[in-house]
Protein backbone atom coordinates (compact mmCIF):
# COMPACT_ATOMS: atom_id res chain seq x y z
CA UNK A 1 0.00 0.00 0.00
CA UNK A 2 1.22 3.09 -0.92
CA UNK A 3 -0.32 6.02 0.76
CA UNK A 4 0.76 9.78 -0.27
CA UNK A 5 0.49 12.83 2.03
CA UNK A 6 -0.02 16.39 1.06
CA UNK A 7 0.80 19.40 3.36
CA UNK A 8 -2.77 21.83 3.81
CA UNK A 9 -2.46 25.72 4.59
CA UNK A 10 -2.80 24.97 8.09
CA UNK A 11 1.15 24.49 9.31
CA UNK A 12 0.29 21.41 11.41
CA UNK A 13 -2.13 19.55 9.68
CA UNK A 14 -1.38 16.79 6.78
CA UNK A 15 -3.54 14.85 4.40
CA UNK A 16 -2.89 11.42 4.21
CA UNK A 17 -4.13 9.64 1.19
CA UNK A 18 -3.98 5.61 1.85
CA UNK A 19 -5.79 5.22 -2.01
CA UNK A 20 -8.57 3.18 -0.62
CA UNK A 21 -11.83 4.53 0.73
CA UNK A 22 -11.72 5.76 4.25
CA UNK A 23 -15.36 6.88 4.19
CA UNK A 24 -18.23 5.60 2.39
CA UNK A 25 -19.90 9.39 2.98
CA UNK A 26 -19.73 12.16 5.45
CA UNK A 27 -16.46 13.03 7.81
CA UNK A 28 -15.55 12.13 11.39
CA UNK A 29 -13.41 14.47 13.30
CA UNK A 30 -11.77 13.67 16.21
CA UNK A 31 -10.23 16.72 18.15
CA UNK A 32 -8.97 14.67 21.35
CA UNK A 33 -8.52 10.74 22.40
CA UNK A 34 -11.57 10.99 24.55
CA UNK A 35 -13.48 11.34 21.12
CA UNK A 36 -11.33 9.21 19.47
CA UNK A 37 -12.42 5.99 21.35
CA UNK A 38 -15.37 5.42 18.66
CA UNK A 39 -12.68 4.38 16.15
CA UNK A 40 -9.59 1.81 16.33
CA UNK A 41 -7.74 4.10 13.97
CA UNK A 42 -8.59 7.20 15.33
CA UNK A 43 -7.38 5.57 18.70
CA UNK A 44 -3.90 4.21 17.17
CA UNK A 45 -3.04 7.73 15.82
CA UNK A 46 -3.56 9.30 19.35
CA UNK A 47 -1.30 7.17 20.72
CA UNK A 48 1.91 8.41 18.49
CA UNK A 49 3.43 11.19 20.46
CA UNK A 50 2.34 14.66 19.39
CA UNK A 51 -1.15 14.20 17.75
CA UNK A 52 -3.69 16.72 18.31
CA UNK A 53 -6.38 15.80 15.85
CA UNK A 54 -7.81 13.47 13.69
CA UNK A 55 -10.30 13.91 10.93
CA UNK A 56 -11.40 11.47 8.32
CA UNK A 57 -12.91 12.21 4.75
CA UNK A 58 -13.86 10.09 1.84
CA UNK A 59 -10.45 9.38 0.34
CA UNK A 60 -8.19 10.80 3.03
CA UNK A 61 -7.50 11.46 6.27
CA UNK A 62 -6.24 14.66 7.97
CA UNK A 63 -3.82 14.41 10.76
CA UNK A 64 -2.95 17.59 13.03
CA UNK A 65 0.05 17.77 14.84
CA UNK A 66 0.18 19.73 18.67
CA UNK A 67 2.37 23.10 18.44
CA UNK A 68 5.60 21.47 19.72
CA UNK A 69 5.03 18.12 17.49
CA UNK A 70 7.49 17.47 14.98
CA UNK A 71 6.37 16.03 11.74
CA UNK A 72 10.22 14.00 10.92
CA UNK A 73 9.44 11.95 14.08
CA UNK A 74 5.78 11.40 13.47
CA UNK A 75 5.04 10.64 9.88
CA UNK A 76 6.47 7.55 10.05
CA UNK A 77 4.58 6.14 12.96
CA UNK A 78 1.40 8.02 11.56
CA UNK A 79 1.94 6.12 8.28
CA UNK A 80 1.98 2.82 9.61
CA UNK A 81 -0.93 2.81 12.04
CA UNK A 82 -3.05 3.96 8.54
CA UNK A 83 -0.91 0.97 6.19
CA UNK A 84 -1.78 -1.77 9.09
CA UNK A 85 -5.52 -1.03 9.54
CA UNK A 86 -6.39 -0.58 5.85
CA UNK A 87 -4.33 -3.51 5.24
CA UNK A 88 -5.93 -5.93 7.98
CA UNK A 89 -9.54 -4.53 7.00
CA UNK A 90 -9.94 -3.47 10.32
CA UNK A 91 -13.33 -1.37 10.27
CA UNK A 92 -13.39 2.42 10.73
CA UNK A 93 -15.79 2.34 13.64
CA UNK A 94 -15.78 0.10 16.65
CA UNK A 95 -19.79 -0.31 16.08
CA UNK A 96 -22.19 0.58 12.90
CA UNK A 97 -23.15 4.08 14.40
CA UNK A 98 -23.24 7.37 12.16
CA UNK A 99 -22.75 9.67 15.77
CA UNK A 100 -20.36 12.22 15.67
CA UNK A 101 -20.53 11.67 11.76
CA UNK A 102 -20.99 14.86 10.00
CA UNK A 103 -22.50 14.94 6.45
CA UNK A 104 -24.32 17.88 4.19
CA UNK A 105 -26.79 20.09 5.08
CA UNK A 106 -30.08 18.95 3.52
CA UNK A 107 -32.89 20.87 2.91
CA UNK A 108 -35.64 20.41 4.72
CA UNK A 109 -39.60 21.86 4.01
CA UNK A 110 -39.01 24.09 7.26
CA UNK A 111 -36.04 25.58 5.62
CA UNK A 112 -36.44 29.33 4.72
CA UNK A 113 -35.61 29.72 0.31
CA UNK A 114 -32.56 31.66 1.78
CA UNK A 115 -31.55 29.18 4.65
CA UNK A 116 -32.06 26.70 1.42
CA UNK A 117 -29.62 28.99 -0.98
CA UNK A 118 -26.96 29.10 2.11
CA UNK A 119 -27.23 25.67 2.18
CA UNK A 120 -26.50 24.68 -1.52
CA UNK A 121 -23.76 27.64 -1.69
CA UNK A 122 -21.79 25.88 1.26
CA UNK A 123 -22.45 22.25 -0.33
CA UNK A 124 -21.68 23.16 -3.57
CA UNK A 125 -19.05 26.16 -3.45
CA UNK A 126 -17.37 26.28 -0.67
CA UNK A 127 -17.12 22.19 0.78
CA UNK A 128 -15.55 20.87 -1.81
CA UNK A 129 -12.77 23.81 -1.68
CA UNK A 130 -12.34 23.10 2.04
CA UNK A 131 -11.86 19.39 1.57
CA UNK A 132 -8.91 20.23 -0.85
CA UNK A 133 -7.16 21.61 1.97
CA UNK A 134 -8.14 18.96 4.31
CA UNK A 135 -10.84 19.54 6.04
CA UNK A 136 -14.64 20.10 6.29
CA UNK A 137 -17.13 23.49 6.69
CA UNK A 138 -21.11 22.74 8.01
CA UNK A 139 -24.11 24.92 8.37
CA UNK A 140 -25.16 25.19 11.36
CA UNK A 141 -27.71 28.04 11.86
CA UNK A 142 -28.63 31.41 10.03
CA UNK A 143 -30.45 33.98 12.68
CA UNK A 144 -30.89 37.85 12.77
CA UNK A 145 -28.69 37.95 9.14
CA UNK A 146 -25.54 35.70 10.53
CA UNK A 147 -24.86 32.36 9.21
CA UNK A 148 -22.72 29.87 11.49
CA UNK A 149 -21.24 26.79 10.23
CA UNK A 150 -18.69 24.77 11.77
CA UNK A 151 -15.07 23.61 10.89
CA UNK A 152 -13.52 20.48 10.77
CA UNK A 153 -10.09 18.86 10.15
CA UNK A 154 -7.35 20.94 9.16
CA UNK A 155 -9.82 23.93 8.57
CA UNK A 156 -10.30 23.95 12.92
CA UNK A 157 -7.04 25.64 14.19
CA UNK A 158 -6.14 26.92 10.58
CA UNK A 159 -4.30 30.49 11.27
CA UNK A 160 -6.18 31.57 8.04
CA UNK A 161 -9.48 29.54 8.31
CA UNK A 162 -10.52 33.41 9.85
CA UNK A 163 -9.40 35.43 6.66
CA UNK A 164 -11.33 32.50 4.75
CA UNK A 165 -14.45 32.79 6.68
CA UNK A 166 -14.53 36.60 6.17
CA UNK A 167 -12.75 36.95 2.70
CA UNK A 168 -14.40 34.12 1.33
CA UNK A 169 -17.34 32.67 2.20
CA UNK A 170 -19.25 35.72 3.76
CA UNK A 171 -18.15 37.82 1.07
CA UNK A 172 -19.34 34.40 -1.73
CA UNK A 173 -22.60 34.54 0.70
CA UNK A 174 -23.19 38.19 1.11
CA UNK A 175 -23.20 38.89 -2.85
CA UNK A 176 -25.63 35.50 -3.15
CA UNK A 177 -27.84 36.20 -0.42
CA UNK A 178 -28.27 40.17 0.52
CA UNK A 179 -29.61 38.91 3.74
CA UNK A 180 -26.29 37.45 4.76
CA UNK A 181 -24.50 40.18 7.00
CA UNK A 182 -21.94 38.02 8.39
CA UNK A 183 -20.43 34.52 8.82
CA UNK A 184 -19.28 32.88 12.15
CA UNK A 185 -17.45 29.88 13.18
CA UNK A 186 -18.69 27.84 15.73
CA UNK A 187 -17.42 24.55 18.05
CA UNK A 188 -19.61 21.80 17.69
Amino acid sequence: MFIQTENTPNPNTIKFHPGVEVMASGTADFRDREAATRSPLAERLFDVLGVEGVFFSQDYLSITKKEDGNWDSMKPHVLTAIMEHFVAGRPLFKDDSRAGIAEASSSTEEDSDIVRQIKELIDTRVRPAVAEDGGDIIYRSFDDGIVKLELYGACSGCPSSTMTLKQGIENMLKHYVPEVVAVEAVNG
